[in-house]
């Protein structure tokens, strides 16, 4: 296998079920990030599954590239998502994964606006493709891929008086509503809506990234419900797949119909949309809204606050089950990861704040779960601090 940096984990896992992995001798891991944000029913929920199996065993696997025959899993998932957003948000382009969803989004945004100007914030992420790329905020992780897309502007979240560099030759914004790998900054309210105006008053369309915040993950199915604006394109990934690879980017009909002409097969895409996927995503978006889960993401999240308290800890920060954890410095935080995974939780950093401990555990996790987790984390800290 290619290998992505020089110093893997190395965590070999044989099975997982719930919040656990469990390695080949049997130790078991709780997994407190969820596969980065994927495993928000916990690994191997049962209607997933069951979903899964049903979808292989009875009806097909790939037919051809999304959008030209009449699937019921993409028809079904794409009627279920629509009918939980905004009448605005009323078309899904499926994609494999948030950076594809990103890339489509970056065309639309062309097509609909004729123009080519992109801004995003500083400390960004919105995926590793190079389109996705150059919307990063971090120049370090972008130096040895240049040149990248022109016409990129990078603002400061949060600081309204940046909003000015939106201007008539802005195709999108494009904006995370927790700015995650920066360490769990939650956007403010104020700021965001006024992002929201001066896209208004400038024909630009607001792209919001919900990759990592939706799905439940900040205490409603969707971040924007509790910000008081709808987006013009919203980006779903990671957890919407419920485990499998699945992302999408969402707008009007109007948006969509787009891509479609002029050239048609303005953006398509062979496994997008994936029948097994979207069966497995119908089926974990379903159990997530039936069974009252979002509903509790609070209060688990003030379990967590309320027993992550330690003279080392510099900061904790939060919206729901996204919290990140601030450290002195990278290398004692990297220590502490690297004692709670020995002691069988898994925890991990982020890109852009490597002094900051990642959490984000699957939404299925009991009390006595977290209660569990955060002893072992605790002591983790003694033993490093």
């Amino acid at each position: 296998m290619a290998p992505t940096s020089d110093a893997p984990l190395m965590l070999e896992v044989e099975r997982a079920e719930g919040i656990y992995m469990y390695a080949p001798d049997g130790k078991r891991y709780a997994d407190l990030i969820s596969g980065i944000g994927v495993s928000h029913l916990g690994h191997r929920h049962p209607k997933v599954v069951e979903a899964i199996v049903n979808q292989v065993s009875n009806s097909y696997m790939h037919l051809m590239v999304y959008g030209e025959y009449v699937q019921s899993p993409q028809v079904k998932l794409a009627e279920k998502l629509t009918s939980l957003l905004p009448p605005s948000l009323d078309s899904v382009y499926f994609t494999n994964s948030g950076a594809e969803a990103t890339e489509g989004a970056m065309k639309l945004a062309k097509r609909v606006t004729g123009r080519s100007g992109f801004l995003s914030c500083i400390k960004s992420y919105h995926g590793s493709t190079q389109g996705a790329l150059s919307l990063m905020g971090d120049d370090f992780f972008k130096n040895k891929y240049k040149p990248l897309l022109p016409n990129i502007t990078h603002i400061n979240y949060n600081n309204v008086d940046d909003l000015s560099q939106i201007t008539e030759q802005t195709a999108a914004v494009f904006i995370e509503a927790v700015q995650a790998e920066a360490g769990v900054i939650p956007g403010d309210e104020r700021y965001l809506k006024a992002v929201r105006n001066r896209c208004d008053e400038t024909g630009a369309l607001l792209v919001l990234d919900e990759i990592q915040t939706g799905m439940g993950r900040t205490g409603s199915l969707f971040a924007f419900e509790q910000l008081g604006f709808v987006p013009d394109v919203l980006l779903l990934g990671k957890a919407f797949g419920s485990g499998m690879p699945l992302a999408a980017f969402v707008s009007s009909s109007q948006n969509m119909q787009t891509l479609s002409v002029d050239p048609p097969l303005g953006h398509i895409t062979t496994f997008g949309g994936h029948p097994v996927c979207c069966a497995a995503a119908l089926a974990g978006l379903n159990a997530l809204v039936e069974n009252g889960l979002v509903e509790d993401v609070n209060r688990k999240a003030q379990l967590f606050k309320a027993k992550l308290r330690h003279k080392s800890i510099k900061a904790l920060r939060q919206k729901g089950l996204m919290m990140a954890i601030e450290f002195e410095s990278a290398e004692i935080c990297k220590r502490i990861i690297d004692n709670c995974i020995e002691n069988g939780v898994v925890v991990d950093w982020f890109l852009f704040a490597p002094h900051c401990m990642r959490i984000a555990p699957p939404l299925i996790i009991s009390d006595t779960q977290i209660e569990e987790c955060c002893d072992v984390i605790l002591q983790a800290i003694d033993r490093v601090a």
